[in-house]
């Protein structure tokens, strides 16, 4: 394993034809390349499912000059005023004189005075300048980008998901020998089971398993031990927006039931005495509701947030 390389980088699909989506989405964007013209786009979804990645395809195969803005760190109005007006402002120098393309990465983090202020920029500038909105919770953005933009759900149907986890298990296959990594069919099998739709996290997780040069069963017994020390550091550190990727990408793959047990037999290892029969009374609520409510995301989400905001952790 090469470790000098991000595994998601190196290997980040260049065309839309190498992009992992069901082929309802795809179509989409196949359509906008044979168009040779990009719309105003909202891309939204689970955290790791394509969206900057098919952004930057769909603008490699239309030949656009691209930015790409981090809004959840360039997410104030000076951004707006200074980066976004310098480059979608003057005209393209590319060859085929397509617009120019800036995608707004993680735009439910723009603040409100950046979003209001985007409202006029995608007007102003639409002669020039296109732009691409990725976002994890398309609610935090506002109507009138919402109503500007044309909307893509990356969300998997239940019924494309054994499709997509098969074509991604080829990936990961042609990546790991790419590596010289050795793996277990069925271990990769179960990583992507666990971590799917978010692909950037198997990758993440492959890469840091085949540090060693090989993934094998032994692995197994660390997957469901990680992904709760993820959850436990973001309720340490007061990170709502983690906490609330973790459990939109998690509840599908992990049964309440035993997230529950877990936070409640591992109470004593990351809570302050004082604040263990605070979050058991919490975690007793938020099981027998469990069985109750129509999503349990939510359920999960609202029990994490109260031990978050009420619980002194170690």
């Amino acid at each position: 394993m090469k470790e000098e390389f991000l595994l998601t980088e190196k290997y980040r699909p260049q065309t839309i034809n190498e992009c992992i989506l069901p082929a309802r989405i795809k179509k989409s964007f196949e359509e906008f390349v044979d168009a040779g013209n990009i719309p105003t786009l909202l891309l939204y979804g689970s955290a790791g499912t394509g969206k900057t990645t098919i952004a930057k395809a769909l603008c490699n195969e239309v030949g656009n000059d691209v930015m790409v803005i981090n809004a959840s760190k360039e997410r104030g109005i000076d951004t707006l005023r200074t980066k976004i007006t310098g480059f979608a402002s003057t005209v393209s120098l590319s060859d085929n004189n397509a617009r120019k393309i800036i995608i707004m990465d993680e735009a439910d983090s723009m603040t409100p005075d950046l979003q209001s202020g985007m409202r006029a920029a995608i007007e102003e500038f639409s002669s020039t300048c296109g732009f691409i909105f990725t976002a994890n919770f398309p609610s935090k953005i506002i109507d009138p980008i919402h109503s500007r933009c044309i909307s893509i759900d990356f969300k998997v149907k239940e019924n494309e998901q054994a499709q997509m986890m098969g074509q991604f298990m080829k990936r990961v296959q042609h990546i790991l020998n790419e590596e010289n990594v050795e793996y277990e069919n069925a271990v990769l099998a179960q990583l992507i089971k666990t971590y799917f739709p978010d692909f950037r996290r198997t990758l993440n997780e492959l890469q840091r398993y085949a540090v060693g040069g090989k993934i094998d069963s032994g692995i197994l017994a660390n997957i469901s031990e990680v992904k709760i020390d993820d959850v436990i550091k973001f309720l340490r550190e007061k990170d709502f927006k983690s906490m609330r990727e973790w459990a939109g990408v998690n509840s599908d793959t992990i049964q309440s039931s035993e997230l529950f047990s877990k936070l409640y037999k591992q109470s004593e290892k990351y809570l302050e005495p004082s604040s263990i029969p605070q979050a058991i009374i919490l975690l007793g609520e938020y099981q027998y509701k469990d069985a109750l409510v129509a999503d349990k995301e939510i359920n999960i989400v609202a029990c994490l947030t109260e031990i978050m905001a009420g619980c002194q952790f170690k």
